[in-house]
């Protein structure tokens, strides 16, 4: 619940996304200052489960998740399944979480239940026709003064670019994944 005593913030917008690996790490860090500074934070997590599976079958948990309980003021809640989203023919429960997800973000807003809103994968979730662009948009403009939103994800569109105040761009130029032909590794990717 947001707190009247935690420090006054004049909000941005902060946007990470590009092809490289660091975009929910980055809103993750972000999210653990905050915290330490008293500040409620938010955490939604579109098309991600506590627990997914890895490309081998075995099933991971992501290590944020226990972070964040032992982290005051920080609390993250996955809208999203176990199984990978089909880019071409989502599943309608996948439409069905991720819409809760944006209601829940929308509701953050109108109770101001934060002083800070991560979105992770959101640009992920708006490019696969989970959530409209126009929804993304509006939750820009319905942003409270006070409140920073911080968005992840490939594929930020143009327009979420051109309207947030910081844009990072994680840009790969090599990953063990390709040169050592590794799998997602517990405590760094996981």
């Amino acid at each position: 619940m947001y707190r009247m005593n935690a420090p006054r913030i004049q909000g941005q917008v902060q946007v990470y996304t590009g092809n490289g690996k660091g975009k929910t790490t980055c809103a993750l860090g972000a999210g653990m200052r905050a915290a330490g500074h008293g500040l409620e934070v938010l955490m939604i997590c579109f098309m991600k489960a506590k627990v997914a599976e890895r490309g081998d079958g075995e099933e991971v948990n992501y290590g944020e998740f226990k972070s964040a309980e032992k982290i005051p003021n920080m609390m993250i809640l996955p809208v999203g399944r176990q199984s990978f989203v089909d880019k071409e023919n989502p599943d309608p429960i996948d439409i069905e979480m991720a819409q809760r997800g944006l209601k829940m973000a929308q509701e953050a807003f109108s109770e101001h239940t934060c002083d800070v809103l991560i979105l992770d994968e959101i640009n992920v979730a708006v490019e696969w026709n989970l959530i409209a662009l126009e929804d993304q948009l509006s939750l820009i403009e319905m942003k409270p003064d006070d409140v920073e939103l911080i968005m992840t994800g490939r594929y930020a569109h143009e327009s979420v670019i051109e309207a947030a105040d910081l844009v990072t761009e994680m840009r790969e130029l090599k990953h063990y994944y390709e040169e050592k032909k590794l799998l997602a590794r517990r405590g760094f990717e996981f």
